[in-house]
């Protein structure tokens, strides 16, 4: 299927769903949006057909693909859009240096940092056992 082709089916799929597309020109890719109660996906006109495509894929899972009807390549498309994106959205967490790293402890309960910074041990077999009372078993 050619690009163009592609594009006239995802349309059509948005169209379906009940949401609007608008081209509009400016510094951005798109996307899905709601405006005054109307669902929208919002697409940069000066894209090449294929980025159009997948801005309109990407949004169409934002709002949920599961209850209309795709021709199967369509669908296909679309999903694998979906799947592209959220992995794409993990390899642009930021990440902190090594440097920063240390200077700051990290928040996760049991870790080295969060350990040492409360002034316990980072496992448990390390912690010292409680002390026995006197008294145990003994007040029964």
């Amino acid at each position: 299927m050619k690009e163009e082709e592609l594009l006239l089916e995802i349309e059509q799929a948005a169209q379906d769903m009940n949401l609007r597309i608008r081209y509009e020109k400016g510094d951005f890719d798109g996307g899905y949006c709601i405006l005054r109660d109307e669902n929208i996906i919002v697409v940069n006109k000066k894209l090449a057909p294929i980025r159009k495509c997948s801005v309109i894929a990407q949004a169409l899972g934002e709002y949920g693909i599961d209850q209309v009807y795709m021709k199967p390549i369509v669908r296909t498309y679309v999903e694998d859009e979906i799947v592209r994106a959220k992995a794409a959205a993990g390899k642009n967490v930021v990440r902190r240096t090594d440097a920063a790293a240390e200077a700051v402890p990290s928040e996760t309960p049991g870790s080295d940092a969060t350990a040492a910074a409360e002034g316990a041990s980072a496992t448990p077999e390390e912690a010292p056992a409680p002390e026995a009372s006197a008294n145990d078993g003994a007040d029964a």
